[in-house]
């Protein structure tokens, strides 16, 4: 989970820093929580995909590094270069066959090499040019790799259910879209976009992480709407009464949603591995 989302046209400062600052006490922990309630999934995914012993990957956004030290101790992957803006949370953890590279996805001269596998996770949903970082990630996919993508999609509607979740959910997509840039809108459109990258096949799942009292997703998402109060109340949607209801909810018994799922979808470059 990339440590600091991007965008930086509408008042949420570079990558959203304005709104998740990396040196605000607890980020790090913030993104641990979103990590333990997806980690088990990617990791899954990963090891169907065949990742292990003589791989060399990338994971663009590698936020605290969760995900890159477990391709390397579960899944025995020869080498990770763990990538994001601040890699100040990915160096607190060194461990062998890590290395990392503290840059920037968007620019023109992002050109890290020719990798087995490449991972970004949570990272293009905060980006307006999304179809052209497809396209350049899929180009840093060695012959017979794969490019695994995974991003939110929102599962609230006209027809869910008021409760004080759903109203602070909306108001904090709306919020993070003003300020940040971020649009999980165009999301359910990956598989389409990674076979238009030259992809294929291509194959896409969704997992809807469990709303419990005190589980990861929970706090994830309570510490996530302490940020981005004012992104929410720039809204109109809610206030600061409505947000307190809302962290409540989701740590009492009387919870009855459904959190944001994560979609993962993965292509193979056309080819034979090296």
């Amino acid at each position: 989970m990339t440590a600091t989302p991007g965008g930086d046209a509408r008042g949420g400062g570079r990558y959203g820093e304005a709104v998740f600052r990396p040196e605000q006490a607890g980020e790090g922990e913030r993104i641990d929580f979103g990590a333990l309630a997806y980690d088990d999934i990617t990791t899954s995914r990963l090891r169907a995909l065949g990742a292990g012993p003589g791989w060399h990957c990338l994971d663009v956004g590698a936020g605290t590094g969760t995900v890159s030290r477990r391709m390397l101790d579960e899944l025995g992957v020869s080498s990770v270069l763990a990538v994001d803006r601040d890699v100040r949370f990915v160096t607190e953890h060194p461990v062998p066959g890590l290395d990392v590279l503290e840059a920037d996805l968007t620019a023109p001269d992002f050109a890290p090499g020719r990798f087995r596998l490449v991972h970004a996770r949570f990272v293009l949903m905060h980006l307006p040019e999304y179809q052209r970082l497809i396209a350049a990630l899929a180009e840093l996919v060695e012959p017979g790799g794969v490019l695994v993508l995974s991003d939110a999609v929102d599962l609230t509607s006209d027809r869910t259910p008021g409760t004080p979740y759903t109203a602070v959910m909306r108001a904090m997509w709306q919020g993070l879209w003003a300020t940040v840039g971020t649009d999980v809108s165009w999301v359910p459109s990956y598989p389409h976009l990674l076979r238009g990258a030259g992809l294929m096949p291509v194959a896409a799942e969704i997992h809807v992480p469990p709303l419990l009292p005190g589980s990861p997703i929970s706090r994830f998402w309570a510490d996530t709407w302490e940020r981005s109060r004012a992104a929410m109340f720039a809204t109109g949607l809610v206030d600061d009464p409505d947000v307190d209801a809302a962290i409540r909810y989701l740590g009492s018994d009387e919870c009855a949603a459904l959190s944001a799922g994560m979609l993962t979808v993965w292509g193979r470059k056309p080819g034979k591995a090296a």
